[in-house]
């Protein structure tokens, strides 16, 4: 809600947000003092022409007004974090705060990629989600380290016809990507904070822990299958996810399924967008990538990869060749 006195919101659309909490019985400080998060609809209904246009458009001009004491209980831990691996460490609690946005990572021992993924239910709205929260991240680490233009943002959307350049983010912010990801180099995320307090820190992790195991109580499978396929990638059979539930196969089959997914869904998401990661780091061979996702061989990792995409490995790679 600190977005509404910034220049980010013009002055319509935060008179439209302001009359929509009205109506809804709440307004500025009420969401600021319980740390609440403005429902995505209000977005829709102040935006109702929203496309994938306006929604990246209006997701970099959030994030470059984002403040370090804009993110309720992540506020703490994100200011007095030590290093920018501490930072990272944070998106696992991000469930606490919102879950419009899912993200997904992928360790390498020369960088770091975080996967980004829109969970609003509407592509616009992901859109805007998820360049939010990517450039979000990528100011707040530039505001606690100083400049990490290393640090880059891949967007899955087609770049706006009108998009400045020379203003922030510019080239950082890298459109018509296979998938949205944040690359971090291995060696920033070794830098230093500005404002590092251990014992702040660790007090706030630990209240985040247990505000994320409340949530998980829940019982939101889709996001704890997701963890467990991101946690041990590769192959996996429905048994053995429903093994580390303690229940059934065909329990997790209907639960899965009142939640509007499947099992087969979010492992053939979660080999893809990890395979598509790995294809993008050309000092992997497809072989490599086969193997690490738990395929015997790289001919049946080709075909499966040719059933997600319509597309071989080898012309995904060619395809989407860094320049």
């Amino acid at each position: 809600m600190q977005l509404l006195s910034s220049s980010a919101i013009d002055q319509n659309a935060v008179e439209e947000f302001r009359a929509i909490m009205a109506r809804e019985g709440t307004g500025e400080l009420t969401l600021i003092q319980t740390q609440a998060q403005a429902p995505l609809r209000w977005f829709r209904e102040v935006y109702p022409e929203l496309d994938a246009e306006q929604a990246t458009r209006l997701g970099i001009a959030c994030a470059e007004q984002a403040q370090l004491t804009s993110f309720g209980p992540m506020s703490v831990p994100l200011v007095s974090a030590g290093t920018v691996a501490e930072v990272v460490q944070l998106l696992t609690y991000l469930p606490v705060i919102t879950k419009a946005v899912i993200t997904q990572f992928d360790r390498q021992p020369e960088d770091l990629t975080i996967r980004l993924s829109g969970n609003a239910g509407e592509p616009d709205l992901d859109c805007l989600v998820v360049t939010y929260c990517g450039l979000a991240l990528m100011r707040l680490i530039d505001l606690l380290v100083g400049d990490t233009s290393e640090v880059t943002m891949h967007s899955r959307w087609p770049e706006p016809s009108v998009l400045s350049r020379e203003a922030w983010p510019g080239r950082r912010l890298v459109f018509d990507a296979p998938l949205s990801y944040l690359h971090i180099p291995a060696r920033t995320l070794h830098t230093a904070c500005r404002f590092p307090d251990p014992l702040a820190y660790e007090v706030a992790i630990t209240d985040l822990q247990q505000a994320l195991e409340r949530r998980a109580g829940t019982q939101d499978f889709t996001r704890r299958v997701r963890e467990l396929l991101e946690d041990r990638p590769g192959l996996k059979t429905i048994q053995s996810i429903a093994d580390e539930f303690s229940i059934s196969s065909s329990t997790l089959k209907r639960r899965l399924a009142a939640e509007g997914t499947s099992f087969r869904e979010l492992l053939q998401k979660s080999l893809l967008d990890r395979a598509q990661i790995r294809l993008l780091d050309r000092s992997t061979s497809v072989s490599e990538v086969a193997a690490e996702l738990g395929y015997s061989d790289v001919t049946n990792f080709s075909h499966a990869f040719k059933a997600w995409t319509g597309n071989s490995p080898s012309h995904f790679r060619r395809a989407h060749q860094h320049p």
